[in-house]
């Protein structure tokens, strides 16, 4: 029988990463600009023009590379594809989940 461990949800916080969180939220901010992208069927000359950034970057991006890019901007990301974006503001008490930062696109 093999051992494992169950995660939490978070597979940075998993891996012992001090900014899990923050790695979690800017990988699902990631998710959502690279769907909007195919949507679109966005070329990556045409994503990196939109973005003002250079090809390999938006590579860098597709790929999950993302230490180069903040939380602040992958939205300015989402307001060049047009994304309107909303942050609230819970007390954890009342928040639908545990902790942390949350993601959601609709």
């Amino acid at each position: 029988m093999e051992d494992y461990i169950v995660s939490s949800g978070n597979i940075f916080e998993d891996m012992g990463f001090a900014d899990a969180e923050e790695r979690l939220a800017k990988a699902k901010l990631a998710v959502i600009i690279n769907k909007i992208i195919e949507e679109r069927k966005l070329s990556p000359k045409e994503s990196a023009k939109i973005f003002g950034i250079k090809q390999a970057q938006v590579s860098d991006l597709k790929n999950g590379r993302l230490t180069e890019f903040s939380i602040e901007l992958l939205f300015y990301f989402l307001e060049a594809l047009d994304q309107h974006i909303e942050i609230t503001i819970t007390h954890k008490s009342k928040a639908k989940q545990g902790h942390g930062i949350q993601v959601a696109y609709v």
